[in-house]
């Protein structure tokens, strides 16, 4: 496994073997060679290749896959879009994430997988040129890497405290705000040339979620009235082994863990009342409470969350209903409460559901806040919209039981990063 991607040491040649292997397995070993596993290192040239792009440009989804899959349910805990059900370890919520903490001393998992994800897949985009040269301007491979690279570089940005990009000094988050636009501008372009409406749709919904990040509301109303509400991009998972799970549902599956629960969250308290089909739970009648403890609550009552009802549920990275709440928050950033509403109760409306209400623009962006809380539920989006309506002081309050006092609204950069980084102050 690779360590050390943000700090530039990162190689190729074990991400082409890691791709491969499932696909091995998938073909039932017929014709696999078993002789040699990885000899050891090969040299990045002989990845130079047009019939090595596609592995790499796979790879880097998957790392992203990877990267998505624990950050979603650990950042999930923080933003209390979940409640702790019991353990701490393996698939558990650590008792300082149940405190709402996400600290430079509480691993190197979350940071390693994302800064990976952007590692390889930008890496990509720069084999796939020099291979293909001018003939890459209308690669759907280039277009597929550029569209990971700008999602890679919006999970960074929407999730982790600082940005470094290959060993080189901290500095803002929004360094990969900025990264992404660019990927996602240039897929635009590519996808186009390359007829691939997919890729273009998906990169024109990521541009116009990490332009609202960026607080460009003209151009994030641009971009998301070019998507329909009916697209969506998923992340896939995978049964293949442990690691390509969808772990928010591995977490409470009771397979044996129930490590989280809906119950005490608000998305219990909605769910109940309105049967919003967008935020789904369950519970059983023989096990009523989690695996474990939950500090001075003890066994707490276990309902778990169904948007991911098996392993190889997908994850949204972009989808037409999120631009038409895009579309909301500019309009109320404009002062247009009325047409806030509007684009609010689109999605609420084909779903059957009762129409927001406002008497001001206050209750207005509370209702806005809510709204994206469910429709971007356990997507690993929620930290990320809670510090920039905090970093721009929105009004409109949350519910209570999303609050967690003093809570971290970022994953810290960890300490292997800045023991090791020598561009880290000491």
């Amino acid at each position: 496994m690779l360590t050390s991607i943000s700090s530039g040491r990162a190689t190729m040649p074990r991400r082409v073997l890691r791709v491969a292997a499932p696909l091995c397995l998938l073909a039932g070993l017929s014709g696999c060679a078993l002789d040699a596993v990885n000899p050891g290192p090969i040299r990045a040239e002989a990845l130079n290749t047009p019939s090595a792009l596609s592995s790499l440009v796979n790879g880097s989804g998957r790392d992203l896959a990877e990267s998505l899959n624990w950050v979603a349910y650990t950042g999930g805990a923080a933003a209390r879009e979940i409640f702790p059900a019991g353990s701490t370890a393996a698939f558990g919520i650590s008792v300082l994430q149940q405190n709402g903490k996400l600290v430079d001393n509480d691993g190197d998992t979350y940071w390693n997988f994302a800064q990976r994800a952007r590692w390889t897949s930008e890496d990509a985009v720069t084999r796939i040129k020099s291979v293909l040269g001018t003939a890459s301007a209308n690669s759907t491979t280039l277009a597929q890497a550029l569209v990971w690279a700008g999602f890679s570089n919006r999970h960074l940005g929407e999730n982790f405290c600082q940005g470094v990009i290959n060993g080189g000094a901290p500095g803002p988050y929004t360094v990969y705000l900025e990264r992404a636009e660019a990927n996602f501008t240039e897929a635009i372009t590519v996808a186009t040339a390359a007829n691939n409406t997919a890729l273009a749709q998906a990169a024109t919904a990521g541009r116009a979620s990490v332009r609202l990040l960026r607080n460009n509301t003209t151009g994030a109303a641009t971009d998301a009235a070019a998507v329909p509400s009916t697209f969506v991009y998923r992340m896939p998972y995978y049964q293949n082994e442990l690691d390509q799970y969808n772990r928010i549902f591995w977490a409470s599956a009771n397979q044996p863990y129930r490590a989280h629960t809906v119950w005490n969250t608000y998305i219990e308290t909605y769910r109940r009342a309105t049967r919003d089909p967008r935020v789904p739970f369950d519970s059983s009648l023989t096990i009523l409470v989690g695996d474990a403890a939950v500090g001075a609550l003890g066994r707490v009552r276990w309902y778990f969350q169904t948007k991911y009802p098996t392993l190889t549920s997908p994850i949204n990275l972009a989808s037409g209903w999120e631009m038409r709440l895009i579309e909301a928050e500019t309009k109320l950033i404009a002062g247009d409460v009325a047409g806030a509403l509007t684009s609010i109760n689109g999605r609420r409306t084909a779903l059957a559901l009762a129409p927001v209400t406002a008497a001001n623009a206050t209750e207005a962006w509370a209702a806005l806040k809510r709204e994206r809380g469910i429709e971007l539920w356990l997507e690993g989006r929620r930290l990320g919209d809670l510090r920039r309506w905090a970093a721009l002081t929105r009004p409109g309050a949350l519910d209570p039981k999303e609050e967690i006092p003093g809570r971290d609204l970022c994953f810290a950069t960890p300490l292997s990063e800045k023991q090791t980084n020598i561009n880290f102050p000491r």
